[in-house]
């Protein structure tokens, strides 16, 4: 692997859970090259630097949800029985004080700089909002329809609920 992560790659990692981005404690692990249960007895070690809004627990029907989300069909035994972390912005910043190596420094970096492109992004989704509210108010209704297309287009994709049976 090279030293450095395209920020796209990273972002791809980031999941929003409880209105929070976050990033699972599997996929820190795999960017930083150590093995899951290393970095979360890391954590349960230093867990004083992890309060509530830095690191989630995910419940086992969040944790349910996400591999069918991602894998449609689970194989039995492939998948740890125990729930994940889920870090935020400023827990993953936090890994690299516990996770005491040049590489979790390295990639640590280039987290926070997904994170800063992340929000760059929905910022000038807002700006571009704002921009059409106020073109709209400026126009006559004849772009309404116009208008409406891309507001249309502006908004999240809504979560659809699973297809399929719920045990």
């Amino acid at each position: 692997m090279s030293n450095t992560i395209a920020v796209e790659v990273i972002a791809t990692k980031i999941l929003e859970l409880r209105g929070k981005k976050v990033m699972l404690d599997r996929d820190l692990a795999k960017l930083y090259g150590v093995q899951t249960k290393h970095l979360t007895r890391q954590v349960r070690r230093n867990i004083k630097r992890f309060p509530s809004d830095f690191m989630i627990r995910l419940t086992q029907k969040e944790y349910l949800e996400l591999l069918r989300c991602q894998f449609g069909t689970l194989e039995k035994g492939k998948y740890s029985k125990y729930c994940p972390y889920a870090f935020t912005e400023q827990g993953v910043a936090m890994l690299s004080s516990v996770l005491n190596s040049d590489r979790a420094v390295r990639v640590n970096i280039q987290i926070m700089r997904a994170f800063v492109e992340l929000r760059k992004i929905l910022l000038t989704n807002a700006d571009l909002r704002r921009k059409i509210e106020s073109l709209e108010k400026k126009y006559d209704k004849q772009f309404s329809i116009v208008f409406e297309a891309i507001r249309q287009l502006l908004e999240p994709p809504k979560r659809t609920e699973a297809i399929g049976f719920n045990a």
